[in-house]
């Protein structure tokens, strides 16, 4: 296996930028994960490593060897496209041997790595079947067993679950990972699901408008966001945002519409770099805000606005003066549109963000990686 290094990648469609900068090093035998959404720049950036499409500047490493100018053929690598890109005429055995055959590769070591692919893929049943008779979770596992029977480098997937069902794509994510841990592969895995990457990533390049705004561990890509995009797409339901300031005596929070909340003594700590009286947004997610139906200490009172059953959780949103949150709780949680409750935010897990820069001001206690 080898590392790749992206150094100052650029790539141009006429006048619009699709690529911008883009500095990365994925190190020998991680789960890279390039996330964003549709536009951000994912795909054209794998599809430069792949060497599909040339960069207008930079420079594009595979272990230590530049091959920003070295055709696809080149560069050892495999890629899984969205698309299955299974030859329909061929068996799945005949579709597996196929990038073995190419590079006449002896017959027998053909039969042994094919055997050998289908039975970490848990395919050898299929191995006469033609694709026509497959189905979508069985022919996404022919075209990751065509990559991987040639034991290359690096392995590029670019959406390769986006056409699968719910619980297909469950299983293949499953499945995927641990393959890529048995293989100690070097792979770049494009996805716009966010669950995807926090599940299977080593680290999440997190792109939007053609730049990487975080590449951490998914830990720290929850748990402590580089700025408001990445807090914002990060998380199902999505961060509660708040326009807020903070107190020049740094005891309160004013949020929009001169809500006071106090600031939690355990809180002192983490906003004490943060600048007073000058524009920012809280944001809190929603399984850090606890619900009440009597009134402790430190809670605020809160009316029910909506409640989302969702099986296995509930969703309860509340509205708080002007500001709607979303809470997550326990599905056994009882609670009526209108019924009045009180709120207590987990000020300690919360950030504030500045709301010019929209970087975040309160990561501190972020592990190093």
């Amino acid at each position: 296996m080898a590392s790749v290094e992206v150094r100052n990648l650029v790539k141009r469609f006429d006048q619009n930028i699709a690529v911008n900068r883009v500095n990365l090093l994925v190190p020998d035998g991680t789960f890279q994960v390039f996330l964003g959404p549709s536009g951000c720049g994912k795909t054209t950036t794998l599809r430069c490593i792949a060497g599909l499409e040339l960069p207008d500047e930079g420079q594009i490493f595979i272990n230590g060897q530049d091959v920003t100018k070295w055709p696809p053929s080149a560069r050892d690598i495999a890629m899984v496209f969205q698309q299955y890109a299974i030859y329909p005429h061929m068996t799945v055995g005949e579709n597996l041997a196929f990038p073995l055959k190419a590079v006449r590769t002896p017959r027998e070591v053909i039969r042994e790595r094919v055997q050998e692919t289908a039975r970490k893929l848990h395919i050898e049943r299929l191995l006469d079947r033609k694709p026509g008779k497959l189905s979508g979770g069985e022919m996404q596992r022919v075209a990751i067993g065509r990559a991987i029977v040639r034991r290359p480098k690096v392995f590029l997937m670019d959406e390769p679950l986006s056409n699968l069902d719910a619980k297909l794509r469950t299983e293949m994510r499953a499945e995927i990972k641990r393959l890529q841990t048995d293989l100690g592969a070097t792979t770049i895995y494009v996805t716009h699901d966010q669950l995807e990457a926090m599940s299977m990533a080593d680290r999440i390049a997190v792109m939007y408008g053609g730049i990487i705004q975080q590449n951490d561990t998914p830990a720290n890509v929850y748990n402590h966001p580089a700025n408001l995009f990445v807090a914002g797409f990060i998380g199902s339901p999505a961060m509660n945002f708040v326009p807020c300031s903070l107190s020049e005596d740094r005891k309160a929070l004013i949020l929009k519409g001169g809500i006071a909340l106090g600031v939690q003594a355990e809180a002192r700590l983490r906003f004490r770099e943060v600048p007073t009286q000058r524009p920012l947004i809280l944001g809190v997610r929603p399984e850090d805000i606890l619900l009440r139906s009597d009134a402790p200490p430190d809670f605020e009172p809160v009316e029910v606005y909506l409640v989302e059953p969702l099986g296995a959780e509930t969703i309860v949103d509340v509205s708080f003066g002007p500001h709607i949150f979303k809470v997550r709780v326990g599905p056994t949680f009882q609670a009526q549109i209108g019924q009045r409750l009180h709120m207590r935010i987990e000020q300690c897990r919360a950030h504030l963000f500045d709301a010019e820069t929209t970087l975040c001001l309160t990561n501190s206690g972020r592990l190093e990686s």
